[in-house]
């Protein structure tokens, strides 16, 4: 169903923590169990020694690549990825953001309304966001859709088909 070529950012590097070469991580997934899962990051040129919960929604982590503060804080602001193929599978009904990022859009009456650029959760659940081709004025408009069964009632790796009463004009 996914590309799995494509990698999957799980976390980021916030800064580095304490002297001995510890990172903080700021997590994009379900949390520090998930990213115990994986052991090599980015094309295994980082390797996971220790990872701890920092008990503020983060995570601390040693790479045994990385042996003080100096190279922790040349870390600053490095995404954390795997290879797709490398994510658990997932049940019918169930997606990852990266799943979905990159699908054509198409409202149920078959318009193309364009490309899904971005999934956001605000707490109330997932918003997948819309670019829509550029216009006359040469402008790309975006709109918002709630990945719910009556604005997304289907979606497969090719597209996501959203109720043509969601699709803004």
């Amino acid at each position: 169903m996914a590309d799995n070529d494509r990698t999957v950012t799980l976390a980021a590097v916030s800064g580095a923590h304490g002297v001995t070469g510890e990172v903080r991580l700021k997590l994009f997934g379900e949390g520090v169990a998930a990213l115990k899962r994986y052991r090599a990051f980015n094309d295994s040129t980082l390797t996971l020694k220790k990872l701890r919960d920092d008990g503020k929604g983060g995570a601390i982590a040693r790479f045994e690549e990385v042996a003080d503060r100096n190279a922790a804080e040349k870390l600053r602001g490095t995404a954390l990825t795997v290879p797709r193929s490398a994510m658990p599978e997932l049940e019918d009904g169930e997606y990852y953001f990266a799943d979905l990022i990159g699908l054509a859009a198409v409202s149920d009456t078959g318009e193309a309304l364009g490309t899904c650029v971005a999934v956001e959760n605000f707490g109330a659940g997932d918003v997948v966001e819309i670019e829509r081709p550029p216009g006359e004025d040469g402008k790309r408009r975006r709109f918002m859709v709630p990945m719910i069964e009556a604005a997304v009632p289907e979606w497969d790796h090719e597209k996501l088909v959203i109720a043509a009463a969601f699709a803004e004009e």
